[in-house]
């Protein structure tokens, strides 16, 4: 039997991609509690932790009702409509313009060549003037678009139709506000490529905002890593049920990001990681995929107990994103080298890039991963030149320390039971699909009571706490120790450089101070802003002029010319070494090493 419908039909216009304008609506259907109906928009995103307030791209908004009239409608509040109906009103329609022109893999953009459209900043929701119970049951979604263009999205596709001369339009539908408001929609000419990974379809759905067209090689190099990093998944979870999976790829000159959703994801790359020999972007890009795939089950099933009915008009805090992003950071990877995606040195190369952004950072004394967490609202997403010497990303620090917490396991119980292991118990204890699920939804108690009954967990509660509610750095040595792998300086960093640790940028002919490395020696005698001048009275021509005036003067005393507010001055100090924040893995690791990074699937 369907699910009834909730007599709401949402719909959007893409035919005039030349101005940007994505033309959007919603047509409401009685019965109405009220005749004051209230809409809002959502403001923020699941797995993006920032309140971006949507309605600022909204104009020509107007209303009316099933008998034609114009109904008076007025703002309330940063993000919401109220609409007066007629006593005799037995619908309405709502209809405004949105300005698509962001590029981003959580907004909506529009062009002449394609469609990225986000439903949770796209639609309005009723807030007030109708049984709130209709939100979970069966909505409609009519979009039309350019007739050669076709749709991936996870919604269910139901018919379509021509609409006009060169137009079509497409109705979907779907179930429940989550899942209609956690989904894509990416419309352009590009076919999708379509296949099946252990019985689930998969459709996969490229567009490149330049209109370059990908290397094919590549592109099928692409989708056999995206087969294998899923079956690897797969070895761990299960296959699991649920509907067909979409993943979206945006190519572009530079931008990049990553974005989940329920059964989709919109991930965005420089167009180069799919350029042939441009290894270390696209070990990037296989890795993006496999974090956003994880994402089914480690967010979207499995998800804090404050997301389980979410406020979208709201920050919602939780001190679990150190599990949500960075567990699923550490495991995602680990995908990537189990499925063969990545070769045991991609695994290397990558993670000799992490540990050097954590040596380079301080952050770790004085922002433990739990606060992290919390304060991603006004940290992650909001971070300045000093960043790096209060905050820390749960992002990096919490993959780190989920290596720790992975090694520290497998040494108790022998090697039988993992991080990895940790996360399916938890998805299959307390994820939203499980049909074992003894409670829905999880805080810190759940994850430290699951450790703690899991192989070789008993005592390890004290063990998490120090990783993740203490302010100090993760022991990677010891982890890495358990297989006989070290960390040693890099190569290229050698002693005696000279070093001033301070993160600068050309701009217009002068060389501005941007950011401070910790320890740097210009930290307490400049400010960000300043422009460095001169060297030992040498004009500082460029970034790396400037590197070439200071390398090899490690203890050696220089004058520094510097303008602060367009004041000229002179600040002497002496140049310290190049601090090492370089690493190299080192060691072939023994049968431990080699057992960890090997596929779990069934041969």
């Amino acid at each position: 039997m369907s699910q009834p419908s909730s007599g709401m039909c949402f719909h959007a216009d893409a035919t005039d991609g030349a101005n940007h304008h994505l033309r959007a609506g919603l047509s409401l259907k009685g019965p109405f509690t009220s005749l004051q109906v209230v809409f809002r928009f959502p403001r923020w995103v699941p797995g993006s932790y920032f309140l971006r307030e949507p309605i600022q791209h909204m104009f020509d908004f107007s209303a009316t009702d099933d008998q034609g009239n114009d109904l008076k409608w007025k703002r309330v509040g940063v993000d919401g409509v109220s609409v007066r109906l007629k006593s005799d009103s037995a619908s309405m329609d709502i209809r405004y313009t949105l300005l698509a022109k962001e590029m981003s893999v959580r907004s909506n953009h529009l062009d002449t060549t394609h469609l990225h459209l986000m439903p949770p900043f796209t639609w309005f929701w009723p807030e007030r003037g109708i049984d709130m119970n209709r939100m979970q049951l069966t909505h409609r979604v009519e979009l039309t678009a350019p007739s050669d263009w076709t749709p991936a999205t996870q919604l269910q596709l139901h018919e379509s139709e021509a609409h006009g001369e060169n137009a079509k339009r497409w109705m979907f539908s779907t179930t429940g506000r989550d899942m209609l408001l956690d989904s894509i929609m990416e419309v352009n000419p590009n076919p999708p490529i379509t296949h099946d990974i252990g019985g689930r379809i998969h459709h996969f759905k490229w567009w490149d905002s330049g209109g370059h067209e990908p290397n094919a090689q590549r592109l099928q190099d692409f989708v056999k890593d995206m087969e294998r990093i899923a079956s690897e998944h797969h070895a761990l979870f299960g296959v699991p049920d649920w509907p067909d999976y979409t993943t979206v790829l945006h190519l572009t000159d530079s931008g990049r990001g990553g974005l989940e959703h329920m059964n989709s994801q919109t991930s965005m790359m420089p167009r180069s990681c799919l350029f042939p020999d441009h290894p270390d972007e696209y070990r990037d890009l296989v890795s993006l995929f496999s974090h956003e795939y994880l994402h089914q089950w480690n967010v979207k099933r499995l998800r804090p107990k404050c997301f389980l009915d979410y406020d979208l008009q709201s920050e919602t805090h939780t001190d679990l994103l150190w599990w949500f992003e960075g567990a699923t950071s550490w495991l995602g990877d680990m995908m990537c080298v189990r499925s063969g995606a990545w070769t045991e040195e991609d695994w290397r190369l990558d993670f000799e890039r992490k540990m050097k952004r954590h040596t380079a950072n301080n952050g770790m004394l004085r922002e433990s991963l739990s606060e992290s967490s919390h304060d991603a609202w006004i940290h992650l997403y909001r971070s300045g030149p000093y960043t790096r010497e209060s905050q820390i990303s749960y992002y990096l620090e919490g993959e780190l320390a989920l290596l720790c917490l992975d090694t520290e396991m497998r040494r108790r119980n022998n090697d039988t039971f993992g991080a990895c292991d940790l996360m399916a118990e938890l998805v299959r204890r307390y994820a939203i699909s499980s049909d074992e699920a003894e409670e829905l939804g999880v805080d810190y108690s759940d994850i430290r009571k699951t450790l703690k009954s899991c192989p070789g967990g008993a005592s390890m509660g004290p063990y998490l706490d120090r990783l993740v509610q203490q302010r100090n750095h993760p022991n990677v040595q010891r982890a890495l120790s358990s297989f006989r792998l070290k960390l040693v300086p890099h190569a290229t960093d050698k002693e005696g450089k000279g070093w001033l640790g301070v993160g600068l940028k050309d701009a217009s002919g002068r060389v501005t101070i941007t950011t401070y490395r910790s320890e740097s020696p210009l930290r307490k005698i400049t400010q960000v802003g300043d422009e460095l001048v001169s060297v030992d009275g040498v004009r500082v021509k460029s970034v790396a002029h400037l590197k070439k005036l200071i390398g090899g003067r490690a203890g050696e005393e220089v004058n520094i010319g510097i303008t602060h507010e367009g004041i000229l001055s002179t600040v002497t100090l002496v140049v310290p070494p190049s601090p090492q924040h370089g690493v190299t893995l080192k060691g072939k690791g023994n049968q431990r090493w080699k057992t960890w990074i090997t596929t779990r699937q069934a041969k």
